[in-house]
């Protein structure tokens, strides 16, 4: 195997990794966060409307 992409690859499977985990850890603090809940419970209402 080529030692150029063997670097590669490690490189993109440790730090994609660590992306990925920050970008979910923003999303759930995002979808946690207390002032934001009067917004979801909205939009959880919406479709029971009779607009």
């Amino acid at each position: 195997m080529d030692p150029t992409y063997r670097a590669l690859a490690e490189f993109a499977q440790t730090w994609g990794l660590a992306y990925f985990v920050v970008i979910f850890a923003a999303a759930l603090a995002y979808a946690l966060w207390p002032s934001r809940q009067k917004q979801f419970d909205e939009a959880a209402r919406m479709p029971l409307r009779e607009d």
